[in-house]
């Protein structure tokens, strides 16, 4: 199995709203939770109890796409609020994703890093010293893996920023938006991919749920073809709409009947109807 590696701040955690996209599904994405691989369902990257849509399942969902039959994972590190500082070599997140991706290596191949991170150091002139911060980030990281090569993609910042909200006072992204830029462009195998287009949840600063699809789209085109994205999709809303049509194998719906029971939502006679439908073929 193939993994990723989820690292940065609350909006590759995720905050979109999960009512606001069609659910995804999907038996061959697994997701690394209390030391085991199991399949994925949003919230993927459970950072807080707001956390919901990120970018990472339509990531998944479009590279099984190209890899059918083969399975995917991710390991989510990605924090909320956190700042560059908190990504030091030294500092606990940073500790915490290389000890979960080497946990992980056990059972995968790590073939990739998403990065999202910045919000939180844009204001204050807190950019001054934020690029040697990452760079210095990335070589720790490579090296601590021992993966030298290893693509990492650099999510843009939402240019909704600095209007209303939250995200009012991130008054400097445009700055940070030229660092990621730059560490994209001149770090090896690291690779830009663009907010533009993209929309915000009323609070200003976190991408709303449809984005974080479209987002989680760009990623995977960057990892997949190995360049920058520079501009949005022109697949991106058809896409959307056809994964909302796609027919669930029927593990995916046995998994979503357990989960419905789990939360109450369904009876246990119903639950059991519903399965036994689903193993007969109905």
């Amino acid at each position: 199995m193939k993994s990723i590696l989820l690292i940065g701040q609350s909006n590759m955690a995720g905050r979109g709203f999960i009512e606001d996209v069609p659910p995804i599904y999907n038996e061959h994405v697994h997701m690394l939770r209390n030391g085991r691989w199991q399949m994925m369902a949003e919230p993927l990257n459970f950072d807080r109890h707001v956390a919901g849509v990120g970018p990472a399942a339509s990531f998944a969902q479009a590279w099984t796409e190209d890899h059918p039959g083969e399975s995917i994972g991710f390991i989510p590190c990605a924090e909320g609020g956190s700042s560059i500082d908190e990504w030091a070599s030294d500092g606990l997140l940073t500790r915490h994703a290389i000890s979960e991706a080497r946990f992980a290596m056990e059972t995968s191949e790590l073939v990739g890093i998403l990065w999202h991170q910045g919000e939180s150091d844009s204001y204050g002139e807190r950019y001054k010293t934020y690029e040697d911060k990452l760079r210095s980030l990335f070589k720790h990281l490579r090296k601590e893996l021992n993966a030298p090569d290893i693509p990492i993609m650099i999510g843009e910042l939402g240019h909704f920023l600095g209007e209303v909200g939250f995200g009012k006072s991130a008054v400097e992204y445009k700055q940070i938006n030229q660092l990621l830029s730059n560490v994209a462009h001149t770090e090896h195998n690291c690779y830009f991919v663009t907010a533009k287009g993209l929309t915000a949840n009323p609070d200003g600063i976190h991408i709303d749920a449809v984005s974080q699809r479209k987002f989680g789209l760009r990623y995977y085109e960057a990892f997949s073809k190995g360049k920058h994205v520079l501009d949005p999709l022109d697949i991106e809303q058809e896409w959307i709409e056809k994964e909302a049509k796609r027919e669930l194998t029927k593990n995916e719906r046995i998994f979503v009947q357990t989960m419905k029971f789990a939360l109450g939502q369904s009876s246990f006679e119903e639950f059991y109807s519903n399965v036994s439908n689903i193993n007969e073929g109905k």
